[in-house]
């Protein structure tokens, strides 16, 4: 099985992505489960507004989109910014909008069999929101969420230490994220085995 991680980071490469960093955590933890992983940070790349799957001329998510669907599963990864997702992220989402009329010969979204986890960093709280509208807009477009579908952490309040800047993974984000791993790894297998019903 594959993954593609989504970087959501505001920041262009080559800058240090604290995003990045739990992502990548997140695609090791999966290659304990055989699945094989790849990243976009989706901020180098020219990913234009809008919900169709290509927005015309220099457009780069039919590129981005290429390797979406050809994973099995799928990680949003995203900084919290004012208590949100980034807007990188918020485009991400937009763009996925146009699975909705994508559809295998059966009916079902090309989407149906397959996996969404969340990655949330940020020092400031909103890891618990940002994930509920992550689980939400995923779900509406075809993806499934695993029991246990987001690693996160978030600073202390009002200080301004970032997850890369940490001497080591706390015990309890790298607990959760190696449980979202083998639930995700677990899900995707079982979809690839028994996929969704045909839609009437």
């Amino acid at each position: 099985m594959t993954a593609l991680a989504l970087n959501c980071t505001l920041s262009p490469s080559p800058a240090d992505s604290s995003t990045e960093l739990l992502a990548q955590q997140v695609l090791d933890a999966l290659a304990e489960h055989d699945v094989s992983g790849s990243m976009v940070r989706v901020v180098d790349h020219d990913v234009r507004p809008g919900v169709e799957l290509d927005m015309g001329h220099g457009d780069a998510w039919p590129g981005i989109r290429e390797q979406l669907v050809a994973s099995d599963i799928i990680v949003v990864a995203t900084p919290t910014w004012v208590g949100q997702h980034s807007s990188v992220c918020q485009r991400v989402i937009e763009r996925l909008d146009a699975e909705l009329s994508e559809k295998d010969d059966q009916g079902r979204l090309q989407t149906y069999g397959k996996v969404a986890v969340a990655v949330v960093v940020g020092n400031e709280d909103g890891a618990h929101h940002i994930s509920a509208v992550l689980f939400q807009a995923l779900n509406d477009v075809g993806f499934t969420i695993p029991a246990g579908g987001v690693t996160y952490w978030n600073g202390e309040a009002m200080h301004g230490t970032d997850y890369k800047d940490l001497d080591s993974t706390p015990d309890t984000v790298a607990s959760t994220t190696r449980t979202l791993a083998a639930n995700a790894a677990h899900l995707a297998g079982l979809l690839a085995g028994s996929p969704y019903p045909p839609s009437e």
